[in-house]
């Protein structure tokens, strides 16, 4: 894998506008098989953001994967334009390639405003700077095997421009029975610019990465074995407070059900300082194919 910085995720971001409600974007060599469900949840909000007047932001999106991205062809978003209120205004992008939706998603923007205030408090969590990176905990789990599967360690390298630290991590090549739940500490490697927008974007990426398997842990399965076919369906955010996406998240993850070859899970997302600035939630194709 190429050694990312933090530029080339800022990179990812930054949209090409073909022409108006339209923009292009390429994907990194990260070496998956299909395009990263986060990268196109941060750019299709990047599209939206892009149409819309500076003093809104997003409160909240929802969507929908629709076929598996290709690494190697560039992404068409096409933003509608739904509605332009006093307050809020909403705006609807398909994510395309080779002529066909492969993602769409609706998102809703706000002008600041106040209001009534409450949230659940912050699990205690020890501090992130006690907790090694998730690439080093995959790669000594994965030294430990004493015969090791070919698995391409390449999309986990430690030189990516994000940073996850789990609190309890499971081995997700030799996965054991667990409680539907986990925790980590996310941020971006480097520091970002002073634009809202931008960390949200980030924020949105990141919200992807370990969400889905929090639905597999009481099974003792995972993403890594051959039997199983797992791709996110649906993703959902909210966002209650503004933060920075480079400064540490702690991001409380859990499963109430899975059913039908699909597992639900949702996440609370915290600063620091103890404020839930964020809430996702996803269902995830987790089907069991016959060995």
């Amino acid at each position: 894998m190429e050694q990312q910085s933090l530029q080339d995720l800022i990179g990812l971001l930054d949209l090409e506008e073909i022409e108006k409600n339209h923009y292009r974007a390429t994907s990194p060599n990260e070496g998956w098989q299909r395009v990263y469900g986060g990268q196109v949840i941060g750019q299709a909000l990047v599209a939206a953001s892009r149409t819309v007047d500076e003093d809104r932001h997003a409160h909240s999106l929802h969507g929908y994967f629709l076929r598996p991205g290709a690494m190697h062809t560039p992404i068409l978003y096409k933003v509608d334009r739904i509605r332009d209120g006093r307050s809020f205004t909403t705006r609807h992008v398909v994510a395309i390639q080779n002529g066909q939706a492969i993602f769409n998603m609706s998102i809703s923007f706000q002008v600041d405003e106040d209001g009534l205030t409450h949230q659940i408090d912050m699990p205690t969590a020890p501090a992130p700077g006690a907790l090694p990176d998730e690439a080093e905990v995959r790669e000594r789990h994965y030294a430990e095997l004493q015969d090791p599967p070919r698995w391409d360690m390449s999309g986990n390298d430690r030189n990516r421009p994000i940073e996850i630290h789990p609190v309890d991590p499971v081995n997700i090549f030799l996965p054991q029975i667990h409680a539907p739940e986990q925790m980590c500490w996310m941020r971006s490697r480097e520091r970002l610019p002073d634009d809202r927008r931008l960390h949200q974007c980030v924020l949105a990426y990141l919200s992807d990465w370990s969400l889905i398997d929090t639905s597999m842990m009481p099974h003792a399965v995972s993403f890594t074995q051959t039997a199983m076919q797992v791709a996110s369906l649906d993703h959902a955010m909210w966002f209650h407070h503004p933060f920075r996406a480079d400064e540490w998240l702690l991001y409380v993850q859990d499963s109430p059900a899975a059913s039908g070859g699909r597992g639900l899970n949702r996440g609370l997302i915290y600063n620091e300082a103890g404020l839930l600035v964020a809430s996702a939630a996803q269902e995830g194709l987790i089907r069991v194919h016959d060995k």
